[in-house]
Order: C-alpha cells, then sequence, then structure tokens
C-alpha cells in the first residue's frame, strides 16, 4: 500500500518532532520518551510500532495512518528499541523506566542511610542500575565483551561505594541534615566514575560521526568524549532536585508529631518525594543537551579530520549520538 495523499512522505521521523535546536523542543520531546506509562506496552504494541515506523521509512504505510499516529509509533519504537542497533532494549535499563526505578532506589537511599550495612547495600542497587542504563543506552553499535562489561561494573560500583562509605565517615560530628546529603555527594561522584567505565570501549575505539543526513563518516573518541561528558552532567542534574529537597522536607517533617506517631510513613512520604522530583528533573536533564549532538571537524582527532575531508572537503560539522 503506497502512501495515500492525506500523509505527507516528507515527514522526517528520524528526527524528534519537536525542534531540538531549542530547550523547550528537547524537552517536549524526552517528556516523550520517559513517559513511564511505555513499560506497560506489550510486546505486541511493540512490534506494531517497530513495523510502522520501518515502512514508512521505506516508503510504504498502512491504510489510514494518520501524522499523530506515526508520531505516537515514533515514540512507542524510541523508548524500546536501540537509535544504534535496533535492538530491543532491555527492560529495567529504558529511559522510561528512570522515574519509577530512581525514585524507589533514591527514596530508600535517602532512608536508609545512617548505617553502613544500609548504605552499602543501596549503593550497590544503585549502581547496578545504573550500569545497567549505561549500557543500555550506550551510543554506537560495536559489542562489548562480558568480561570488558564485568570488569567496568566492579570497577564503578567499588568506586560507588568507597565514596559514599568515606563521606559517610567524614559527616559523623557534622549536624544531621549534612548527613542526609551524602547519597547525592556520592551519586554525583559515582555518576563520573560509572558512566566512562560502563562507556570505556567508546572512549578507546570512538563512536560513529555522520553528516547532517546520517551518512556515517568514520568513528571519533573526541566525539565520545563529548558524548559522555554531556550524559554525566545530565545525569548528576538529574539527581539532584530529588536528592537535595526531600531531605529538607523530610528534615522539617521527622521534627514534628505526625512522623513520630506514625514512623513507617517516612520511607513511601520519601519515595513519593522523590518520584514527584524525578517527574519533572528526569525529561528536564535529559533536554539539557541535543541528542543528536555535534561538533566542528576541526576538533576531531587528526586521522578522523583527514579521513572526512577526502570524502567532504567542504564539510565544517559532524553529528553524532550521545546516549542517554
Amino acid at each position: 500500500q503506497k502512501m495515500p495523499p492525506s500523509l505527507p512522505a516528507t515527514i522526517n521521523i528520524r528526527e524528534p518532532r519537536w525542534d531540538q535546536s531549542t530547550f523547550q523542543g528537547r524537552a517536549k520531546h524526552f517528556f516523550m520518551v520517559t513517559d513511564p506509562r511505555n513499560l506497560l506496552l506489550s510486546g505486541a504494541t511493540l512490534e506494531e510500532a517497530r513495523r510502522v515506523v520501518e515502512d514508512y521509512r521505506a516508503g510504504t504505510v498502512h491504510p489510514g495512518l494518520t501524522e499523530d499516529q506515526l508520531w505516537r509509533a515514533k515514540y512507542i519504537y524510541d523508548s524500546a528499541f536501540h537509535p544504534d542497533t535496533g535492538e530491543k532494549m532491555i527492560l529495567v535499563g529504558r529511559m522510561s523506566a528512570q522515574v519509577p526505578m530512581n525514585m524507589t532506589i533514591t527514596g530508600c537511599m535517602l532512608t536508609f542511610y545512617r548505617t553502613t550495612p544500609a548504605v552499602l547495600f543501596w549503593q550497590w542497587v544503585n549502581q547496578s542500575f545504573n550500569a545497567i542504563v549505561n549500557y543500555t543506552n550506550r551510543s554506537g553499535d560495536a559489542p562489548i565483551t562480558p568480561s570488558q562489561l564485568g570488569t567496568a561494573y566492579v570497577s564503578a560500583t567499588t568506586g560507588a561505594v568507597v565514596t559514599a562509605l568515606g563521606l559517610k565517615s567524614l559527616t559523623k560530628h557534622l549536624p544531621a541534615i549534612i548527613g542526609r546529603y551524602v547519597p547525592f555527594a556520592a551519586v554525583a561522584a559515582a555518576n563520573c566514575i560509572n558512566i566512562p567505565l560502563m562507556r570505556q570501549r567508546e572512549l578507546k575505539l570512538g563512536i560513529p560521526v555522520t553528516d547532517e543526513n546520517g551518512n556515517r563518516l568514520g568513528e571519533s573518541t573526541a566525539a565520545a568524549q563529548k558524548a559522555i561528558f554531556q550524559v554525566v552532567v545530565s545525569r548528576i542534574g538529574m539527581a539532584a532536585p530529588a536528592m537535595a529537597i526531600p531531605p529538607v522536607i523530610m528534615n522539617m517533617l521527622e521534627k514534628r508529631a505526625f512522623l513520630k506517631r506514625y514512623p513507617y510513613l517516612n520511607a513511601p512520604l520519601q519515595v513519593s518525594l522523590v518520584g514527584l522530583c524525578l517527574v519533572f528533573a528526569t525529561p528536564l536533564c535529559c533536554a539539557l543537551f541535543p541528542q543528536k549532538s555535534s561538533m566542528p571537524v576541526s576538533r576531531l582527532e587528526p586521522e578522523v579530520q583527514d579521513q572526512i575531508r577526502k570524502k567532504d572537503p567542504r564539510l565544517e560539522t559532524v553529528y553524532f549520538n550521545k546516549g542517554l
């Protein structure tokens, strides 16, 4: 079935629906990508969305398909399939799982921060989750070996736990409110360790760079460095409101009679506050940088510059998927 006249053949569904050169456009895009309701979609729905998207790109369309239905299929497809490899992503590693998973883990980290075993356990859980997310949302299509993955996971998790315990020991003689911020400091430091380690293959071998039309030009480690830096900044920003605002509120509430009378409400209340922060912080911090990032050809490695100039001497800017 060829495309009906009602649906123009010029819709570029390889790009987001909204203008990605503006923060507002990126925010709208990531509110769709991180929508937790996408986790509830069945395998059949995901496969149907994949079929609609791939058929449209190939020049055919299902009868009666509207533009809104096409964009809905594109966002379902993007929420579950890797942009470079096309593989279905691990469920808990998808960006749509960020809010429910992080609100549970972060809420528990902020609630159970007083004892060393609790700090150890929740930092391990958090970094295990982060490792899955970082692997699932890596940039590029080159495979990573199980030994590389294992080494990166152990190094990143150890680094995060050591950081958390070190910070906890430093705050023993400081006011209680300072102790509440140990989990955030540990998470921020751990992101600086975990993300580069889980994506170390990109730093060694580079990530694909393309021209504006998506034609692959080569692999660049300079692009990988920029991509990973942007992701680290976004992840720390994502964690900041959820780990900075609830401790202040909980510190005030714990001094009131209500929580003293019903102490079992502490954890659910903390998780709910974190969830409220994450619903907004997750898409807004993902939107800090464009998903399809760019850099001047002149800032790439000399050998990659030469490779590109042989193909297109006039090309000034290359593009790459920064990952999430």
